[in-house]
């Protein structure tokens, strides 16, 4: 039977969008016929998000987030899965304030990169995914060595998301800006870089780049159709 699982989206909705897309498609084509998801959807309003984390305001956000999952829990959600890269600062917040489990990105991103044999990779994401060490850590506890851009590069990952991306806008020069900082994380020995913000594969595909990308919504949507249908 299948299991429910509640997305905390919204952060950006473009990247939530995805996740709807793939956790449907993911079960349909594991069940077939008319068969989709069991879903719940709790979407926040990024404007508020974003002013809060420009402003360091992690405890508000925090309660917040915790407000969300507990909502999707008591509307019947069996999991809950926080649909972006950012907010997982606050997982172990959220994972004390519901009795289900939290579904982590960063688990189902390790897991990818075990899978095709690789302990090093490069890391793109907000300057908070970069910068700080929640995500890094979590990567490093499943043997996964990251290497991050350097301030420059960070700059321009980070202003790309939330002026464009985020919008909904795809950019060609932006496009090629990532690809050279992806092409100078592989010359430093990246044998993969994480597409740590879930928006970003909306910009850069694995067409776009000789090294491998992991597109960390792709693989979280997987993982929680994984978990949907497990036993």
């Amino acid at each position: 039977m299948m299991k429910t699982i509640g997305l905390i989206g919204g952060m950006s909705w473009e990247s939530s969008v995805t996740y709807y897309q793939l956790i449907n498609r993911g079960i349909q084509q594991r069940l077939g016929g008319l068969h989709s998801a069991s879903l719940l959807m709790s979407s926040l309003d990024f404007a508020a998000v974003a002013e809060l984390q420009a402003q360091g305001q992690w405890a508000a956000l925090a309660e917040l987030l915790c407000d969300h999952a507990q909502r999707l829990q008591n509307a019947g959600a069996d999991a809950v899965m926080i649909c972006t890269n950012t907010m997982h600062k606050l997982a172990p917040q959220v994972e004390e304030a519901i009795d289900v489990p939290l579904l982590h990105i960063a688990d189902a991103t390790a897991l990818s990169l075990k899978q095709q044999g690789i302990t090093r990779a490069g890391l793109l994401g907000t300057r908070f995914t970069m910068e700080q060490d929640f995500y890094a850590a979590r990567l490093q506890q499943h043997g996964i060595d990251v290497l991050i851009p350097n301030e420059t590069q960070r700059d321009i990952v980070h202003q790309v998301i939330y002026q464009e991306l985020c919008r909904g806008e795809i950019n060609s020069a932006s496009r090629q800006q990532y690809c050279d900082i992806i092409a100078d994380l592989q010359m430093q020995g990246a044998g993969a870089v994480i597409l740590g913000c879930t928006e970003i594969g909306l910009l850069v595909q694995s067409q776009h780049c000789s090294v491998p990308l992991v597109d960390t919504a792709m693989v979280h949507a997987q993982a929680a159709v994984e978990w949907m249908l497990a036993e």
